[in-house]
């Protein structure tokens, strides 16, 4: 999932103080069995079976439906019975689908096992035949050259969506990017590429699939064709490639391939080994991504611009400046044939390289958007500039042939008028660039280089290397010192140290990490040395998923982009048409003398003033301004959003969030720390194994009540963490009450009051009191129940979140209504409730009851948000209008969400809710000055001054004008940039009140 960064990025170690050892020394692994190289440490007993196991047979995948899973107790109960089985390789469960993915041996195991021992934990499951790999549909994503306006970018999604076995096509303007959903088995991504370049546009792909990696490999003393043949099938034998693609003449070889199987130093290996070494391989030179494109894009803009001016300066100065010059007016206005002049003649010489040459982006533009039978920003250029330019050759021309005639030319008009708007398209790309500094400080988070280390088989290190970062492969161990960026995820193999988190979660603290620990790529390390062995590289490492989901929430449309699409659809035919209605107005004006001569000037004629206008009108109208509008807003806000550690996931998160006024809160791990410890325990009858029973029943299930009971046993007993418990039979869990099971011969039931009293157990009179007792303090009571004996009651509490209790305040002073929805008990829930300052408390909620609450809310008027963190949120999180996930939450509930909040922290329930008003208050503003410059500058350009003011707009300034909206809208969205949080979470900063 693309999620699954989040549960690294924001876990928290609570471990102690740093030591005061010598981290620098090289050290040794006195703990550590002997394992080879790039074998986990903590897997290294397993992989004997599995190596047994896959020497038989290969793996076979099945898929089950299981029904009556509601929570993720119920699938880790299932998980744990079938990782039991032996010739399991994985089995994933998805609770919310209620599917379950099993990768077996079938030399050990068959389905109809599996299936037997999913119906013995308590559920019915049913095989799938069509397994989920067969399943075909793939994303890729394409970088679209040549789009200008929203036309182009509706165009070419129209006819994306048109292709048969696409699924979805989404189109951004403002990144100039494509990503489409497809079933490859219908159509691959060269149709898909093809079909973006039959509609005009040079398109160049940049990702396909998910769970690809990619390199690039330049191959150096490759001489012949047939040597890349060699290095092909050398590339072809390694395990886990997926595809590979030659580019001859730049010696490029790019390799796809899963990481967790192969990685790039095997193909420079490979490579290398072939035809007695004489092949070098290297890291293909020059970056990848938006970066290189962008800035190959504003270095093109800015040459076209500097050779515009080289022409188009010396034909403003002829016709503009040299004409108050005497001597050199003289020159220019001596005849060369009849009435052609010099000065004409240079005019026209100077203006057609820029009219033809520089313009030659419109005339392509043009054709593109007129062969698909729609009309953008281009071909108002070229009917404007070609107005001016072909009536200035018809006058030259005219004047050439013809002894008495005597016109004025517009040269300057074509000539001035595409330099302003190469002008305005570079200041625009450069403003646009910038939309996106986001993505480019997150990729620039990762270092260029990592310290390899060689381990022999005691565990001690031998060697140390240097490696380009982008080699890294999984299992590497690395070492990371002082003051350097941990170059991939994993996890601490020795040492101790700080580590800076707050680039990617946006956590202030260092955070202490020590042996075991995990460490996230692009954090960095502040005191110690560490050995980092290296679990996610690539496209799997945490850094990359967080940047293709801002990536992703880049791509996707606010609903309000619809009202410039619909508006786009119309403007240039309607600007055409009044452009030919302004000119033949003032045209049939002069014919008919309607106004006096004098309002005309004196150098040209009533045929070519009204020529003027029309041109005006024509160029002065700008689509580009109302298409910038949003995407360049969402680009920024989103961008903004990921530096203070809140992920939004698109434009529709982000129009939703700032209508919203009424908060839901999950209980547990959101309100509260998430982190519940056993504070109490009450014996009513004296059970020596009393902690061993209720541990041995507890440790099968994932709720993290019963993680705090089985911790409690261990600290109790001193025991250290690989404690067996006895085993228990017949487990069963029962979700929203408690488990149960048979341990050592005696039935345990451990869960809530009614858990007990459904079983047919009568709760005496000193556990209600201890019950009551518990609550009141806003702690949870479970009972414990040993052959149907209430034996004892153990008091959990969940601390309280720091600034809870602030935020929810705040929230108050927002009018915004926050209520809270918990599956824990009403005592519990009322006095947690009443600690937070939270009115309104629905408790004992089951899962799809936490939805159906919301739906209740939806349905009085109210815009909802659900803030929540586990398993059981995700159907509230789907059902809200926005779902925000806490960041240390599970996967599930984060892939359900609408908004991440990576910190954790409730404080970012109120910036992100603030940021989504500032944008959209930004898009307004955007949607204001395009729409009004278009309603205000169209009548000025058409004369609608000049009756009475003689002031008149001449072409070459309503092309400025129409390059200056655009430059202004994107400029209007940077200034987001400089965003700041409320006042009032300032003031809690001040005041020290921060998340840990």
């Amino acid at each position: 999932m693309a999620s699954k960064f989040l549960s690294l990025a924001c876990i928290r170690n609570e471990n102690g103080s740093s030591s005061s050892r010598d981290l620098s020394a090289r050290p040794h692994y006195p703990s550590m069995p002997k394992y080879p190289k790039g074998i986990s440490i903590d897997d290294h007993d397993k992989k004997k079976r599995k190596e047994e196991e896959e020497s038989y047979s290969e793996s076979k995948s099945a898929l089950f439906c299981v029904i009556g899973m509601t929570c993720s107790a119920c699938a880790g109960s299932v998980e744990k019975a079938i990782k039991r089985l032996p010739g399991i390789k994985e089995a994933v469960v998805d609770v919310l689908n209620n599917r379950t993915q099993v990768l077996f041996y079938p030399d050990f195991i068959n389905e109809e096992t599996i299936r037997e021992t999913i119906e013995d934990v308590g559920f019915e499951a049913t095989l799938i035949e069509e397994e989920l790999a067969e399943r075909t549909f793939q994303v890729c994503r394409i970088r679209i050259k040549g789009m200008t306006c929203t036309t182009c970018s509706t165009t070419v999604e129209s006819v994306l969506q048109g292709v048969h076995g696409v699924q979805k096509a989404q189109v951004a303007l403002a990144t100039e990017e494509a990503e489409i959903q497809f079933d490859s088995k219908i159509v691959n991504q060269n149709q898909l590429m093809e079909t973006i370049e039959n509609t005009g546009f040079e398109a160049i792909l940049i990702s396909v699939g998910e769970d690809m990696s990619k390199i690039h490999l330049e191959v150096e003393g490759v001489r012949v064709d047939e040597s890349f043949r060699g290095i092909e099938k050398a590339i072809w034998s390694i395990l886990g490639v997926e595809d590979v693609e030659i580019e001859p003449i730049l010696r490029k070889v790019s390799i796809a391939y899963k990481p967790d199987q192969t990685g790039p130093r095997n193909f420079i290996k490979a490579i290398e080994s072939i035809e007695n070494k004489r092949f070098k391989a290297r890291i293909f030179p020059g970056g990848a991504g938006r970066e290189p494109h962008k800035q190959e894009e504003i270095r093109q803009y800015k040459i076209y611009f500097l050779w515009s001016l080289v022409f188009t300066i010396p034909v403003f100065l002829t016709s503009m400046v040299f004409m108050y010059i005497p001597a050199i007016k003289h020159v220019l206005d001596a005849k060369v044939v009849n009435m052609l002049t010099n000065g004409e003649l240079l005019r026209w010489i100077l203006a057609t390289p820029v009219q033809f040459i520089i313009g030659h982006r419109f005339y392509t533009g043009a054709y593109k958007a007129l062969r698909h039978k729609s009309a953008n920003m281009d071909v108002l250029i070229a009917l404007g500039t070609n107005a001016a330019y072909f009536y200035s050759v018809f006058s030259v021309i005219r004047a050439a042939t013809s002894p008495t005639f005597q016109g004025t030319d517009f040269f300057e008009t074509s000539a001035m008028l595409i330099s302003f708007i190469i002008l305005g398209k570079y200041l625009e790309v450069l403003a646009k660039g910038k939309t996106s500094e986001a993505i480019a400080k997150l990729m620039d988070l990762a270092p260029d280089t990592a310290i390899l280390l060689t381990l022999d088989s005691e565990g001690n290190v031998t060697d140390e290397e240097e490696i380009d970062s982008r080699l890294i492969q999984k299992n590497d161990i690395l070492k990371i010192i002082p003051g350097s960026k941990v170059a991939a995820d994993g996890f601490v193999v020795w040492g101790q140290s700080h580590v800076n988190e707050s680039m990617i979660t946006g956590e202030s603290r260092p955070v202490s990490k020590r042996k075991g620990d995990t460490v996230i790529g692009g954090t960095l390390n502040e005191n110690g040395v560490l050995h980092v062995q290296a679990t996610r590289v690539g496209s799997e490492s945490s850094l990359s998923q967080i940047v293709r989901l801002v990536e992703s929430a880049q791509m996707a449309k606010a609903p309000v982009q619809k009202f410039a699409d619909r508006i786009s659809k119309y403007f240039v035919p309607l600007v055409i048409i009044l452009s030919f209605c302004t000119w033949l107005f003032w045209f049939l004006a002069g014919k008919f003398h309607a106004y006096p001569k004098s309002w005309i000037p004196s150098s040209m004629d009533s045929f070519q003033l009204a020529l003027q206008f029309g041109i005006s009108v024509m160029v002065i109208a700008c689509p580009c301004a109302l298409g910038l509008a949003t995407p360049t807003a969402v680009m920024v806000g989103t961008g903004v959003g990921a530096s203070q550690g809140v992920l939004i996931k698109g434009g529709q998160a982000l129009e939703s969030a700032h209508k919203v006024n009424c908060i839901v809160f999950d209980k547990t791990g959101t309100l509260t720390i998430g982190k519940p410890v056993v504070v109490n325990t009450k014996f009513l009858k004296r059970v020596p194994d009393f902690l061993e029973l209720v541990a041995a029943t507890e440790v099968n299930s994932e709720h993290p009540l019963a993680k705090a009971i089985v911790d409690y046993a261990k600290k109790c007993r001193g025991d250290d963490e690989n404690q067996v418990w006895p085993e228990a039979h017949e487990f069963e869990s029962i979700t929203g009450h408690g488990v149960k099971a048979i341990v050592k011969g005696k039935q345990i039931l451990v869960g809530n009051k009614s858990f007990l009293q459904n079983s047919s157990i009568s709760v005496p009179a000193d556990a209600e009191e201890f019950l009551a007792e518990t609550e009141e303090l806003a702690q949870t009571g479970i009972l414990v129940s040993i052959n149907e004996q209430v034996v004892g009651v153990l008091a959990i509490s969940d601390p309280l979140k720091p600034g809870a209790r602030e935020a929810i305040s705040i929230l108050k002073s927002m009018n915004i209504e926050s209520i809270m929805v918990t599956g824990d008990n009403w005592g519990t829930a009322k006095s947690i409730a009443k600690e937070v300052g939270i009115e309104k408390v629905y408790a004992e909620a089951k899962p799809d009851q936490k939805a159906e609450r919301i739906k209740e809310l939806q349905n009085w008027g109210f815009i909802v948000a659900m803030v929540g963190d586990g398993i059981n949120d995700s159907p509230a999180l789907v059902a809200a209008d926005v779902g925000m996930a806490i960041g240390a939450g599970t996967d599930i509930a984060i892939e359900a969400a609408d908004i991440v909040l990576m910190k954790s922290n409730l404080e970012d329930v109120i910036t992100a809710i603030d940021l989504s008003k500032k944008t959209f208050s930004r898009i307004r503003l955007n949607y204001i000055w395009a729409l009004g410059y278009n309603i205000l500058g169209i009548p000025i350009a058409a004369g609608v001054l000049f009756p009475s003011t003689r002031f008149r707009l001449p072409p070459w300034v309503a092309g400025a004008a129409m390059a200056a909206s655009s430059v202004s809208v994107v400029c209007c969205s940077l200034l987001l940039k400089y965003y700041k949080r409320p006042k009032k979470l300032e003031t809690l900063e001040i005041r020290g009140i921060q998340v840990e």
